[in-house]
């Protein structure tokens, strides 16, 4: 009777023993996970690019021609209406209008979602050192755009609408393969017509883009080699952020078990947790409690 007694408190002496060896664990498996901020997206715009290359007075004097026209870069923006430029010896050394336009503007914004660079150009005439009264080329409205959103597929557009003349010839230009148009006397001009490019983060697009070769009446006055970009629009998007999962919470209470229950392994390959240490601290509980309590009820015996 007495023996029956003892061992019923001493039994949940050792239950109590283990749950409380088990619970002293920390939490330590639910620590939150590190994340990395997202890249900054990058957009770009310019009306005009000249890389020509200007011989004078029977190429006894080379210069380049290098300038651009409203060239900016995000987070930006630019109107202009004319872009000038001084070469010695042409012209009386007097400035020279390169383009001239109604509408010359080019925008370029980032935001953290969204990059985008624009163009648009507005009843332009390009002009290089040589053909002072007659335009390489003449066009009503040009624009390009480049949009990069982040989670959508980068976008570009270029558009070449209404009219376009050629070293002072009306011609069409048509998107199968470049376009040449030869003067005699005057020179030649090549015209690729609204190139766009996507990749999965980037995009460019460029409305046209001419290789220039011209030597009025073969004179060498100036002779002009080179290419010209018009309306060009590039971005790159912003990096998307990383998706934040919350950290799993620990409740202790629910890692208790009826003695007896089968334990759901949780070891890794080396045959051992983070808790290892705690389960074997509350099985030697379990047995020094145990222990004592067999002492007891063989000495009441006795």
């Amino acid at each position: 009777m007495n023996s029956k007694n003892f061992r019923m408190p001493a039994r949940r002496l050792a239950a109590v023993a283990t749950v409380t060896a088990l619970t002293a664990a920390p939490a330590v498996l639910g620590a939150g996970a590190a994340h990395a901020t997202g890249g900054h997206g990058r957009a770009s715009a310019v009306v005009l690019r000249t890389g020509l290359d200007v011989s004078l007075l029977n190429k006894t004097v080379n210069v380049p021609l290098a300038v651009s026209l409203n060239e900016v870069q995000a987070p930006q923006s630019a109107d202009r209406t004319a872009l000038s430029a001084r070469l010695d010896g042409v012209n009386g050394g007097k400035p020279f209008t390169v383009l001239a336009a109604d509408v010359a503007s080019a925008k370029a914004t980032v935001t953290a979602k969204r990059a985008e660079g624009s163009v648009r150009l507005v009843h332009a005439k390009l002009h290089v050192p040589g053909l002072p009264l007659l335009s390489v080329i003449e066009t009503d409205d040009v624009t390009a755009k480049a949009t990069c959103e982040v989670g959508k597929a980068p976008v570009a557009t270029a558009n070449v609408l209404g009219a376009v003349t050629v070293l002072g010839k009306r011609v069409t230009l048509t998107a199968g393969g470049p376009t040449v148009v030869k003067v005699p006397g005057v020179g030649e001009v090549r015209l690729d017509l609204a190139e766009r490019r996507t990749t999965t983060r980037t995009a460019a697009a460029t409305a046209l883009q001419l290789k220039v070769s011209v030597n009025p009446l073969k004179l060498n006055v100036a002779d002009v080699e080179g290419t010209v970009t018009l309306a060009k629009a590039t971005c790159e998007s912003p990096m998307a952020a990383p998706t934040k999962h919350p950290a799993p919470s620990h409740d202790p209470a629910a890692d208790v078990r009826p003695q007896g229950a089968p334990a759901k392994a949780d070891l890794a390959e080396t045959g051992g947790s983070s808790a290892t240490p705690y389960i074997a601290g509350g099985a030697l509980a379990l047995l020094l409690v145990g222990g004592g309590a067999v002492t007891v009820a063989r000495r009441r015996r006795g």
